[in-house]
């Protein structure tokens, strides 16, 4: 079970550490664990409970009728609430279901969110509004050690299942454009977008070979000996990947030398881009879906 200071669960979930104070001293709500030295500490279930609550509030619920409701309570009241919601506050609801699913390792939790969600809001606009959201907050969470890396990878193993399922799901359509080699260079290993490229691109009519993460360069010339590939698309997302471009550009452009190059890495150096390389750099989603389109 994960443990949060006072300041870390205030930035967590937005609620500032007056309003905790507050509401504890008040209404007896969110009522901190304490060490032995008598500090402030706050559990996973005490999280779940605050993401709820914001949500309540946001919709016009308020603290005092909250403070009151048990657990079960404020989770019915959340659910009774989305039905009716508008975009923005689903979106909401579906990535506090998802960091709840991760913080008590819940697949059921976790299979029905993304059922509901891709119902609700069709594959491309989940993943974009709900999914990557979801991992910039648990990606912060990670970072400062505020949710554990087997949360985290809990999480992303089964959004990556669902992800390939999806996939398979097109792949008995012969595709009818071009083709496609996605991959992810040497030490890179975060493949959930690049999956999830991989899916646009069947649904879009493309090939796709997909060779995956932490790809050994020297593998890619077989590849060139046996097949004409149309583009080339690879992450640099890692700090390591980025120092590496100027390599890893030049090495593609060699042996795929007829190919279109696409790179998405957000943050680059202006250094890379002052070059000139022959290289569509991509920040978004949407540029992306504007080269497929």
């Amino acid at each position: 079970m994960s443990s949060y200071s006072i300041d870390q669960f205030s930035q967590i979930t937005g609620i500032t550490k007056f309003v905790l104070r507050t509401w504890e001293n008040r209404y007896g709500f969110l009522k901190a664990e304490r060490t032995k030295t008598k500090i402030r500490f706050y559990t996973d279930s005490l999280l779940v409970r605050a993401l709820n609550t914001n949500y309540l509030l946001e919709n016009g619920i308020k603290i005092s009728a909250v403070s009151k409701m048990t657990d079960n309570e404020i989770s019915v009241k959340v659910d009774a609430i989305k039905s009716n919601a508008d975009h923005k506050a689903k979106e909401v609801f579906f990535i506090n279901k998802f960091i709840e699913s991760a913080l008590e390792y819940d697949s059921v939790t976790f299979h029905n969110t993304y059922k509901d969600g891709v119902a609700e809001f069709g594959v491309f606009c989940f993943y974009k509004d709900v999914l990557l959201p979801t991992f910039s907050k648990v990606g912060v969470f990670w970072l400062t050690n505020r949710i554990a890396p087997s949360q985290e990878h809990f999480l992303s193993e089964l959004i990556k299942q669902k992800l390939l399922a999806a996939s398979d799901n097109l792949s008995s359509v012969k595709p009818d454009k071009s083709n496609w080699l996605l991959f992810l260079p040497e030490n890179e290993f975060h493949d959930i977008g690049l999956i999830f490229a991989k899916f646009l691109l069947i649904s879009k009519g493309y090939e796709v070979i997909y060779l995956g993460p932490n790809v050994p360069f020297g593998s890619m010339l077989q590849l060139a000996e046996k097949k004409k590939i149309d583009n080339v698309l690879f992450f640099a997302v890692s700090n390591q990947s980025k120092s590496n471009l100027d390599y890893t550009i030049n090495y593609l452009q060699n042996i795929f030398s007829d190919a279109k190059h696409h790179l998405v890495c957000n943050s680059l150096d202006d250094s890379i881009i002052e070059k000139g390389y022959p290289v569509k750099i991509m920040n978004t989603l949407d540029d992306f879906m504007k080269v497929i389109k």
